[in-house]
């Protein structure tokens, strides 16, 4: 019952991981250079830090929605797979 649990909670871990890595790896790749840029111009205005960051953590989120609801598909018919053997335990 233990090792079941451990793996579901990797699997859920991995999970999570695929989903939410590529938009905050593109949300910190616009972020560190909306800053650069802001430091060599000298340019300290907030929303030229925000609204660039915000459309390109929108656009790979479109972009990844149904790869990624295919992933959330998966895991869960796994998990619903194994409540039986939860229960049965």
């Amino acid at each position: 019952m233990d090792v079941q649990l451990i793996d579901l909670a990797r699997e859920m871990i991995l999970t999570v991981m695929m989903l939410a890595g590529p938009v905050l790896a593109i949300g910190l790749m616009v972020g560190l250079s909306v800053s650069l840029l802001q430091a060599l111009t000298s340019v300290q205005e907030q929303t030229m830090s925000l609204v660039p960051k915000m459309f390109a953590v929108f656009g790979v989120t479109l972009m990844l929605m149904a790869p990624g609801l295919s992933i959330l598909r998966e895991y869960t018919l796994a998990v619903l797979g194994r409540l039986a053997e939860f229960g049965a335990a």
